[in-house]
């Protein structure tokens, strides 16, 4: 019988110690971007240059979250590829941005989940449509998946229907042996996605991510970093994977006048402003190793949505003790400041207005940057003094 030389037959068969083996002759080498950062004797080490994230893959070019997108990611050089995670009726992790599933995939067009189109309130919010909550994953197998911003990303459309929906194991196998073809560490900076809904309806995501964490070799080993919007279950997170030295933990903020769901849910006042004041940033450094806010908390648009000035919020952070990373840089002139579009449709690609805008916030001395297009990501730090 022939070897099953595909990449998970190469994990099946033996790949994890030759990964290992790969890692640690290597490690020299590696990009120092490459490496887990984080705290080290109470101190906190900053990376040698930002980390490159890859948002929801290379969600700018192929359909997010699928293994397409993270393959595209990671050939473009991408440090780290994000699996947002939310759950299955049984229980799974799964890829997905929101539990609600109607913009991401063709559930919408088949017939025999029609009935399941159903309105819920997520985080306060009520919307249409089909939730991950309420399909097995051999049902949730069955679907695949598209581009959700219909009219824009002509080259991710050219995908749809190409890529199934996959689970958070999948993801690490796929990540370990893409990082032993190629030599490099790999990292993943997973996003549980409205803990305190799902532990609500009796399906807590944190039980099933400390499971899959011990059950992988390569999650075991390669740097990890854990985002949540929330605060709770971060806070608990640092308790419980405290023997898991390589993951670090990275609060998200967004916007100002919001506040975790969380303790929104809990009665608490407080809001994503008052986390980023000079107590706040010094009581998230006593859980997390990074915040990341919103990028234009960082440097805000001012009049005729240019840039404005620096809001200072970098230095504060990192004066707290903590790391700082900020979402989200796309390539289209919709989301660029105006500072960086040129004179096409808004939602026409302009790479060059988009690596001039990255450029712009690394230099407030970010230590990782989420965004859409990793290889315009790559070209913007390291054609910007940042090479290793």
């Amino acid at each position: 019988m022939q070897p099953d030389m595909t990449r998970r037959g190469v994990l099946r068969s033996g790949g994890v110690l030759t990964l290992a083996s790969a890692l640690s002759s290597r490690a020299a080498a590696l990009p120092p971007a490459a490496n887990p950062t984080g705290r080290a004797s109470g101190a906190l080490a900053r990376p040698d240059r930002p980390l490159l994230l890859a948002h929801r893959g290379c969600s700018a070019r192929r359909p997010e979250h699928t293994l397409g997108a993270y393959a595209q990611a990671i050939a473009d050089g991408a440090d780290f590829i994000e699996p947002d995670l939310v759950g299955t009726r049984d229980g799974w992790l799964v890829a997905r941005h929101e539990n609600n599933i109607a913009e991401t995939t063709d559930v919408a067009d088949r017939p025999e989940f029609a009935r399941r189109r159903t309105t819920k309130t997520i985080d306060g919010v009520a919307q249409q449509g089909w939730f991950t909550e309420d399909f097995t994953l051999a049902e949730l197998r069955t679907l695949r998946a598209r581009e959700r911003l219909v009219g824009m990303r002509a080259e991710s459309h050219s995908y749809d229907g190409m890529f199934r929906l996959c689970t958070f194991a999948e993801i690490a196998d796929f990540v370990a042996a893409e990082a032993t073809a190629r030599g490099r560490t790999i990292g993943l900076v997973p996003e549980i996605k409205h803990s305190t809904f799902f532990a609500g309806i009796g399906l807590p995501l944190e039980p099933r991510f400390r499971a899959e964490l011990a059950a992988s070799r390569y999650l075991r080993e390669a740097p990890v970093i854990v985002q949540s919007f929330e605060v709770g279950n971060l806070k608990a997170l640092r308790r419980d994977l405290s023997g898991f030295a390589n993951v670090r933990l990275m609060q998200l903020v967004d916007d100002p006048d919001g506040a975790p769901w969380d303790w929104r849910a809990a009665g608490l006042t407080t809001t994503y402003r008052d986390m980023l004041t000079p107590a706040g940033l010094t009581e998230i450094a006593a859980y997390a190793d990074y915040v990341a806010p919103n990028m234009r908390q960082l440097i805000p648009l001012g009049p005729g949505d240019r840039l404005a000035a620096p809001s200072g919020l970098v230095e504060a952070a990192h004066a707290a003790g903590l790391l700082v990373g900020t979402w989200t840089f796309r390539p289209e002139n919709r989301y660029l400041a105006a500072d960086f579009r040129d004179g096409s449709e808004p939602g026409a690609r302009h790479e060059a207005g988009s690596i001039a805008e990255i450029r712009r916030y690394l230099a407030t001395g970010l230590d990782a940057f989420f965004t859409d297009d990793p290889a315009l990501g790559r070209i913007a730090r390291d054609g910007n003094g940042f090479t290793a």
